[in-house]
């Protein structure tokens, strides 16, 4: 059986999805560039300043609920939106209007180029089924379900807590605990038991906030510093680093 590098009284596996189990950080990355991009020149003229999809993206907006990346990433250039609704269509210049203009990009790049898993993740977290760990998916993303399935990866997972589930239960998004608290309670393990498996700086604040067992960072993008300065315990490239094969 392949052994896990996990500490011995870890139970329960916590995965973020995007840029985690899925290439989809990607995706997130370019539609919100491009809808801040399109907004800024249409509010600052020619001369607008870009949204930049390393700095801002990682500091503003990666890992956190869409309507917290809007307004966050919107305080930073002391721009005031009104909030508007949730059904505000995504022409509409509020900060639930930005955040529904951003959900529709991302899903037409999902319906042109698909979804894959990375094969190290999903290797990982088979393994980690086989050896009797339960497993949740935690994301800040409304369309969680739709990619998992896209992606062929679902039956992988016991427990879902995405944005919806999040709506529909008040729980604050990351960088606050709240979501990967919500799963290890329904896979019945102790915050201590648990593990974070995350990417973006705001989930390893929630990492570290929830005082889990363990924090996985996963540095996809160059930012192992920043990762460790925001609560990972180790840094890998991939999941697959952490599995040894006894052959």
């Amino acid at each position: 059986m392949t052994k896990l590098c996990l500490p011995a009284n870890i139970r329960a596996c916590l995965f973020d999805l995007d840029g985690v189990l899925t290439r989809t950080a990607v995706v997130h990355a370019a539609a919100w560039k491009q809808m801040f991009d399109e907004f800024l020149r249409h509010r600052d003229g020619p001369s607008f300043r870009p949204f930049d999809k390393t700095g801002d993206y990682d500091a503003y907006v990666d890992g956190r609920p869409r309507a917290d990346g809007v307004r966050t990433f919107l305080a930073s250039r002391n721009i005031d939106l009104p909030e508007g609704g949730a059904d505000d269509p995504p022409d509409k210049d509020t900060v639930q209007g930005l955040g529904n203009r951003k959900n529709a990009l991302v899903l037409e790049k999902i319906r042109k180029e698909g979804v894959e898993a990375y094969p190290g993740s999903v290797r990982f977290a088979e393994a980690a089924r086989g050896a009797g760990l339960r497993t949740a998916v935690v994301s800040s993303s409304a369309n969680c379900r739709d990619v998992l399935i896209a992606a062929g990866i679902e039956q992988l997972f016991e427990v879902r807590i995405d944005g919806v589930v999040a709506a529909e239960r008040g729980l604050p998004g990351k960088p606050r605990p709240d979501t990967f608290l919500e799963a290890a309670r329904e896979l019945d393990a102790a915050p201590a038991e648990a593990a974070v498996f995350e990417d973006a700086l705001a989930g390893m604040a929630a990492g570290r906030a929830g005082r889990f067992g363990h924090v996985v960072g996963v540095d996809r993008t160059g930012q192992a510093g920043a990762l460790r300065e925001h609560g990972a315990d180790i840094v890998v490239k991939d999941l697959a680093e952490l599995l040894e094969d006894p052959s």
